[in-house]
């Protein structure tokens, strides 16, 4: 997949991960266009990127895609990656057993089910062009879960799951790409609560997909989930343990 000369959404682009995976592709000579809810802090990010075009909206709102959707055809035909980046997440017990069916809810309709819905609506675009791609990005627990993110791992498994089937499919319909990034834990603001200071730059995680790209590497294993998935081939309970360590 080439790296430069594309057009590129970016989901959840105005910080984090989503942030410097615009940055560094527009470094690049591509064309981003990222979205996020917040429009001061989206408008602030896309003025620290070259050649970069923000959109307001909420990808788990039904109405905000269908006017991102709307936008893209008709202002970004050469629309030829997408990014699908945002995401939601919730720390908590499932033994106390309060609050778990809205927050798993939240999480499958953002982590899972809105990828799903945009990438049906923008597959007819991204199939006209000479070459595409679709990024699913997902997470280590996406192979091991760990058990005070319990929904948010099981959104993943399912984007994982997708990603595969997604893959098959495509290739053997079309020329279109699909990706999928597993991060570790990422030093961000999303990630504060679940200890993120003590992750990998999201810088680095740019690169990777960025490099991935480069080779057509179509299940980028970054940092320490390289260790975790291989752990989990010869042994899924130790991968386990791994990432539900005893207090």
């Amino acid at each position: 997949m080439k790296t430069t000369n594309n057009t590129i959404l970016i989901t959840g682009g105005s910080a984090g991960i989503g942030f410097e995976i615009a940055k560094q592709f527009a470094g690049k000579g591509n064309k981003v266009i990222i979205t996020g809810r917040n429009a001061e802090r989206l408008e602030r990010a896309a003025a620290q990127i070259p050649n970069a075009t923000a959109i307001v909206g909420d990808v788990s709102q039904a109405d905000d895609v269908e006017r991102l959707v709307k936008r893209l055809y008709a202002e970004f035909p050469s629309l030829n990656v997408v990014v699908n980046n945002a995401g939601a997440a919730h720390l908590h017990n499932l033994s106390d057993g309060t609050g778990a069916f809205e927050k798993a809810s939240e999480e499958f309709l953002t982590n899972y089910l809105s990828i799903v819905r945009l990438n049906e609506k923008l597959l007819p675009l991204l199939k006209k062009q000479q070459e595409a791609a679709i990024v699913n990005v997902s997470s280590v627990v996406a192979i091991a879960p760990n058990h005070a993110l319990p929904s948010y791992g099981a959104s993943k498994a399912a984007l994982h799951s997708y990603s595969q089937s997604l893959r098959i499919s495509l290739e053997r319909n079309s020329g279109v790409k699909v990706f999928e990034l597993m991060p570790p834990l990422v030093n961000t603001e999303f990630s504060q609560e679940i200890g993120g200071e003590r992750g990998i730059p999201p810088s680095v995680v740019a690169e990777e997909l960025i490099n991935a790209f480069d080779k057509n590497v179509y299940e980028i294993h970054v940092g320490q989930t390289a260790y975790i998935y291989k752990l989990h081939l010869s042994s899924p309970e130790e991968a386990l343990k791994a990432l539900n360590p005893v207090q």
